[in-house]
């Protein structure tokens, strides 16, 4: 493996930030009636800004998934990279814009550059990283000269009013007026938003900036254990096994929801830490000699505040302590981005000046999916 380093990184959080009170003036109410999920949604999630690429006067999208990602792509031409340079390009979202042709390839058609060859990983929050890996392992075995990997998010698409009263009015109806159904469903409502990041990887740092040299990735999934936890595209039946959306007859979709976005979220309290943090990372720190003295800074994906204390606790029980005065997270004004949120995190974070030579950044993003996570080690450099 050659070093591989990441040279120019960039962000894109489209249209102005929507606070919370402005939250369903955008997204719309759910049966015309105020969500009954909001308050203690954001009292736990702790986020107080986040972006949607919805007009928020007309309530038409601004933005495709795949434009959002292109966009984000080319404002690595800051760093004087252009998208005709680009060699191997790695996307990764939970939601594309269609199921086929793969959202690396439609990313490909808006960026307009020359042939080169293009991944796209598929998944929820981990998505963004399993692409980054892809980036990085072909950069460093030599097969590619260079790699620009990015993270996307758009699901605004399924979280306004109208998709859930188009769907299904008598669901929406229910999520109206029903207090457990509400926080089942309409919480997602409050905890995503829309982003997208990129970042240029070379095999060479570039002199006069701060590059971040990848020293490892580690991905993990637990779902030889445990069940499917958040999931779209198909009904969990009541042994909690996932059928697909092509087992339905498509008279059912709407009658089941099919498309909308769910989590279980009694399931997802109970197992999250353990599986996705605390038993993985007991292995990481074997395998990579890691200690909490030794990381400057830790970057958690969290999708809510609430999850902030635990992710300490299994740190702590995973024998890697690191206090809270070296964590980074901009999940209060940014939102949950999800696979995106790795992208914009370590942007913002190496634009913020707080970055210095031989810094050890330790990144570990969780996907509730069915139990998967992933630890990345950088260096600056």
């Amino acid at each position: 493996m050659n070093e591989v380093f990441i040279t120019a990184t960039a962000a894109v959080l489209p249209n102005a930030p929507v606070d919370n009170d402005a939250v369903e003036a955008v997204l719309g109410k759910i049966g015309d009636q105020p969500s009954r999920a909001r308050r203690i949604v954001l009292r736990q999630n702790g986020i107080k800004r986040r972006h949607y690429a919805i007009d928020p006067v007309s309530g038409a999208p601004t933005h495709t998934n795949a434009g959002l990602t292109a966009e984000a792509i080319r404002a690595l031409g800051e760093s004087g990279f252009a998208p005709g340079d680009i060699r191997c390009l790695a996307t990764g979202t939970s939601i594309p814009d269609q199921l086929m042709p793969n959202h690396g390839v439609m990313v490909h058609g808006e960026l307009g550059n020359p042939a080169c060859e293009v991944v796209s990983t598929a998944g929820i929050c981990l998505s963004g990283l399993t692409a980054l890996k892809y980036a990085w392992l072909a950069v460093g075995a030599g097969e590619a000269a260079n790699a620009v990997a990015a993270g996307s998010e758009l699901p605004s698409v399924v979280l306004r009013a109208g998709y859930f009263s188009a769907e299904n009015a008598a669901r929406a109806a229910a999520l109206a007026t029903h207090p457990w159904i509400a926080f089942e469903k309409d919480f997602l409502r409050w905890m995503l938003s829309d982003g997208a990041g990129a970042f240029l990887l070379e095999p060479h740092a570039r002199a006069g900036r701060i590059n971040l040299r990848i020293d490892w990735i580690d991905l993990s999934s637990a779902a030889h254990r445990l069940p499917v936890c958040m999931y779209a595209g198909g009904e969990r039946e009541s042994g909690g096994e996932l059928s697909g959306w092509a087992r339905f007859p498509p008279r059912q979709w709407a009658e089941k929801s099919i498309f909308a976005i769910k989590q279980d979220v009694k399931l997802l309290d109970r197992h999250v830490v353990e599986a996705t943090l605390e038993t993985p990372l007991r292995a990481v720190v074997a395998r990579r000699g890691l200690e909490a003295e030794k990381i400057d800074w830790f970057l958690p994906h969290m999708s809510s505040y609430y999850f902030r204390q635990p992710i300490a606790d299994g740190l702590a029980r995973a024998g890697l302590p690191v206090p809270f005065a070296r964590w980074f997270t901009n999940l209060e004004t940014r939102g949950n981005t999800g696979s995106a949120s790795i992208y914009i995190m370590i942007d913002e974070l190496r634009r913020s000046g707080r970055l210095a030579p031989g810094n050890r950044l330790l990144c570990f993003v969780p996907e509730s999916g069915r139990f998967s996570s992933g630890f990345m080690h950088l260096t600056v450099v």
